[in-house]
């Protein structure tokens, strides 16, 4: 008999590998003494009710993994289409402020060689496409093709037209911010200019996230507009 799956996965964590001055350079606050979903001692950002462990360079750059709650029990997974994965356990958050007026996280971008094989990996473990969108980048087309794992939006990119070998890659965020103004005005000349989002009603800027030191592709968003 086939198991069921009773719920839905959500992430409860990312691993970023950047040191934690990094991040509190870029006005996030720390917990250098946190505990992360794995149960070890960590550096932990918490954004909402998700963590950023903090793990520094000898893990490389970038989001190197993450931990989702929602997984079989048995430990089975410890990739998702080449992304490092483990079970997550039931850490609570730990409620902060960050300087900068990060509230959530409100996406991550998924980078994938081969969208058929990310979007079969993500079904087997319970989780479905919300949308797709096709555009172009560098006048090539790209396909995004949205899920939502808990609190946070996971937009897989990749082309529509072919596929290659190799890994998928979790590449950047998007944060959500209590007024976009103020978050660039805090910013000041390391935040490109505010324009507006795709989303309609939302308007973003990016950080010049390597001037902190971090090796996140980092965005910032207003809040969704009301309806």
């Amino acid at each position: 008999m086939e198991s069921q799956i009773l719920f839905e996965p959500e992430v409860a964590e990312f691993e970023v590998a950047d040191p934690a001055d990094a991040w509190t350079q870029a006005g996030f606050s720390v917990d250098l003494g946190g505990v992360s979903s794995g149960g070890g001692a960590a550096a932990v950002c918490w954004v909402g009710g998700v963590g950023i462990r903090l793990v520094g360079r000898d893990r490389g750059t970038g989001i190197v993994g993450w931990s989702l709650r929602g997984l079989p029990p048995d430990g089975s997974v410890h990739d998702l289409d080449g992304i490092p994965t483990t079970n997550a356990g039931e850490v609570p958050p730990t409620a902060t402020g960050h300087p900068n007026g990060v509230t959530a996280i409100d996406h991550v971008v998924l980078l994938s060689p081969d969208l058929d094989r990310t979007v079969e990996t993500l079904a087997a473990i319970g989780v479905n496409p919300r949308r797709e969108r096709d555009t172009h980048l560098g006048g090539r087309p790209m396909r995004q093709i949205f899920f939502r794992l808990g609190e946070v939006i996971v937009e897989v990119v990749g082309s529509p037209e072919s596929a290659t070998e190799g890994p998928s890659t979790l590449w950047g965020m998007t944060f959500t911010v209590v007024d976009i103004d103020a978050t660039a005005a805090y910013f000041g000349d390391r935040t490109a200019p505010v324009k507006e989002a795709v989303q309609p009603g939302r308007r973003i800027t990016t950080l010049r996230h390597r001037e902190f030191g971090m090796s996140v592709p980092t965005a910032l968003i207003s809040t969704p507009a009301r309806r």
